[in-house]
């Protein structure tokens, strides 16, 4: 019988034959009347899977694994929450873990039972080194894993990191502490394995001892970068706590204009009070309860009259709390002269801040108005162009609809505190809007 015939014979052969192999039907072809038989060759392969993503309308393979899939779970849900530096781990100095992992590894005993010498000695050196190898690198690997990559971050936690340690400084900590852990582990495994080749107890011992000193030394003099992780995990865990969901309001303005008065007034913020300009050195933050409601109050630090390449990186904190936070802002002026900002300037900087960010909710306040002169304050550098009506009337009463205040006379401060109860209610609202919208977006 031919190969052809005989797989052809092999398709048609009933179920019960094939599977059991016991069937009591006779062999042969088995037809209906009306019923016609094709040859048919049957082939069969493993299945497949292959996930699509839609691209232009068009399905698109993509290979993920099931790793990839969490880890891309992970990181999304990351970027639409802040509160990581709060999730930091406790970094230990780098004295406090080469003493711990010193002492456990000279703990430990050779394996029972062996009765030779040498033997017993090298296998005692091979495990003290692998032990303080691993008491080294687990830490080490432990904070590489619980310390977030910069781009999994929330953009405001972002940039804050940029801002308070430094553009690719946290980047370069992290990078130093693995190639310390890569070293910790290669060299451990290296004098281990000596160790563990040695010949005699004289030659063991000498190796163990050799592999101690050289891990030793390499994690004091590059240990250092421990030390600055441990300084990091400090600044970041300091930083203030932001709640998305909580409306939050922004006090924003030129330096020493009083926004730091304004929030010991409003909130249980205690910011440093001081007649000199960039008081406010970071983000602080305090909170209003207004009827049983909690809101946030920011104190930023001041901006001056420049363009954003020129600015500080104090500046450039409120311009993040600005772009990346859902805020109201409170705009504090000083007209009084007090402030070192002219009001020319303070005009400038007031424009170009209401246009960048139109979107937010917004209120306007003077403050030191028990200081206000019947003629504005006229400084050297001001533009005097009289034809400047805008400018002019600013000088006067700042702009349209603004509050004035005093602290040291609480002139207007009732007044403030109603409207700014007001407009965390309005910023609440749009919170909730907004909520509303991305969750339909999401169903449909």
């Amino acid at each position: 019988m031919s190969k052809a015939s005989t797989l052809f014979h092999l398709c048609h052969t009933p179920s019960t034959t094939s599977l059991l192999g016991t069937s009591k039907f006779p062999r042969g072809l088995y037809m209906l009347p009306g019923w016609k038989v094709y040859p048919t060759l049957y082939f069969c392969k493993s299945v497949q899977t292959t996930t699509y993503e839609v691209v232009n309308a068009s399905y698109v393979p993509t290979a993920q694994t099931k790793e990839e899939k969490e880890i891309k779970d992970k990181s999304s849900a990351k970027l639409d929450t802040v509160g990581a530096f709060q999730k930091l781990p406790m970094v230990m100095p780098s004295v406090d873990i080469l003493y711990s992992a010193l002492k456990k590894a000279k703990r430990v005993s050779p394996t029972q039972g062996i009765t030779n010498i040498a033997k017993r000695e090298r296998n005692r050196g091979a495990k003290q080194l692998d032990a303080l190898m691993k008491e080294l690198a687990v830490p080490l690997r432990t904070y590489l894993e619980d310390f977030p990559k910069k781009k999994y971050l929330h953009p405001y936690e972002r940039s804050l990191v940029e801002l308070t340690l430094g553009d690719g400084n946290y980047e370069e900590v992290l990078g130093r502490v693995n190639a310390l852990r890569k070293n910790v582990v290669s060299v451990g495994k290296e004098h281990a394995s000596l160790c563990a080749k040695s010949l005699t107890k004289r030659e063991a011992e000498e190796r163990l001892s050799e592999g101690m000193k050289k891990i030793e030394e390499i994690f004091s003099c590059e240990g250092k970068a421990v030390d600055a992780l441990l300084h990091i995990a400090k600044t970041l865990r300091a930083m203030p706590v932001v709640d998305l969901e909580t409306p939050t309001l922004c006090l924003v303005g030129a330096p020493n204009v009083g926004k730091s008065s304004l929030v010991r007034i409003l909130s249980t913020g205690k910011p440093e009070v001081c007649n000199y300009p960039f008081t406010t050195r970071g983000i602080l933050m305090g909170h209003i309860v207004f009827n049983y409601q909690n809101f946030q109050v920011t104190d930023t630090p001041g901006l001056l009259k420049r363009c954003d390449e020129d600015r500080n990186n104090l500046e450039k904190l409120t311009l993040a709390v600005l772009s990346h936070l859902p805020t109201a802002i409170l705009y504090v002026h000083d007209l009084s002269g007090e402030c070192g900002t002219s009001p020319s300037d303070q005009f400038v900087i007031y424009k170009e801040i209401k246009e960048r960010f139109a979107d937010h909710l917004w209120l306007d306040v003077v403050s030191k108005c028990d200081l206000l002169h019947k003629s504005p304050v006229v400084f050297v550098t001001d533009d005097d162009n009289p034809d400047h009506v805008e400018l002019a009337r600013y000088r006067k009463l700042g702009p349209d609809g603004a509050i004035h205040v005093s602290v040291k006379s609480e002139a207007g401060l009732s007044e403030l505190k109603v409207r700014v109860h007001e407009l965390l209610t309005s910023q609440m609202a749009k919170i909730s809007s907004q909520e509303s919208n991305q969750e339909n977006l999401v169903i449909t």
